[in-house]
């Protein structure tokens, strides 16, 4: 648990929530790519998908589209378990829209995961606009079973933004697809961008008061990367003024008042991303996620 001294607030953080949910062993997710695609790169939404994605960025060599999920899920078991032997797995459905497939065709992926020695549960990268009734019945099923989680990309709740930055959908269907999805019991996380193209202080902030009113069990904070291979990359070129890119230092004091606005019970999941080297072009602070976190502490002390 985080804890903020000085406000005398404190945060859960994710791995907390899953050490209660998973008493007797630890648990570690296991990045997959189903070969799923999202609805604003077929044409269903749009093209080209959000203005800042690059699905490179956070996927291990083990997690390609060319393997099977349970060929992914075995390499990453053999990883992770040179050093944690006794270890569960969580296969994490993470590249693109993970929802986004005809329900029959999504059971048989989930299954296909959940049947692989050592996996413990399932968690669901996904859209708010992608998420079916019918789909979200059939995971509530599921999960009287076994751990099953929803994590939606939000990224901003203004529409101006999310307009900004081609996402294809609105803030209110995200509010939405996460109270649909808490109301059948489904674990809920959320992914939030702080620092987006335009968006003041104050605006950012905001984003904590809106999303401490929805039932998110989690969330993820990322500070905006301009990554080359996007449309983002282009507009970085072409308008810097419009980027308000911070240093580590900048980020971490947004990171502690954000906290400090979100609901106490929602545990935070990440604190930062960290992109490949060759593909991130600003900012770079050239820190590993536990020096951050470090800094972090520190600062919160």
């Amino acid at each position: 648990m985080l804890i903020n001294t000085k406000n005398n607030t404190s945060h859960p953080e994710f791995t907390d929530y899953l050490r209660k949910r998973f008493p007797f062993f630890k648990v570690q997710k296991i990045s997959l790519d189903a070969g799923f695609t999202c609805p604003n790169r077929d044409g269903a939404k749009g093209r080209g998908g959000c203005s800042y994605c690059n699905n490179q960025t956070f996927r291990p060599d083990y997690c390609s589209g060319n393997k099977s999920i349970t060929e992914q899920l075995r390499e990453g078991i053999r990883f992770f378990s040179r050093k944690y032997p006794a270890m569960k797995y969580l296969a994490y459905f993470q590249a693109y829209t993970g929802t986004y497939d005809q329900v029959e065709s999504l059971k048989r992926k989930y299954d296909e995961a959940l049947s692989t020695d050592n996996v413990a549960g399932i968690i669901i990268g996904s859209r708010p606009d992608s998420v079916s009734d019918e789909l979200l019945d059939y995971l509530k099923e599921l999960g009287r079973h076994t751990f099953v989680m929803i994590e939606y990309g939000i990224e901003s709740t203004s529409d101006e933004t999310l307009q900004r930055i081609n996402r294809g959908h609105t803030y209110e269907e995200a509010e939405e697809a996460v109270r649909r999805t808490a109301e059948r019991g489904i674990p809920v996380g959320a992914h939030i961008i702080l620092g987006l193209p335009c968006e003041t202080r104050e605006q950012i902030l905001r984003h904590a008061d809106r999303l401490s009113t929805l039932p998110l069990t989690s969330v993820k904070l990322h500070q905006l990367q301009i990554i080359r291979g996007t449309a983002m990359e282009s507009e970085f070129e072409r308008y810097p003024e419009r980027f308000r890119l911070y240093t580590a230092d900048e980020y971490i004091k947004l990171v502690i008042e954000f906290m400090n606005r979100l609901r106490k019970d929602i545990h935070i999941d990440r604190f930062v991303s960290q992109s490949p080297k060759e593909l991130l072009i600003a900012p770079d602070w050239g820190l590993k996620n536990h020096e951050f976190r470090d800094r972090l502490e520190q600062r919160l002390k």
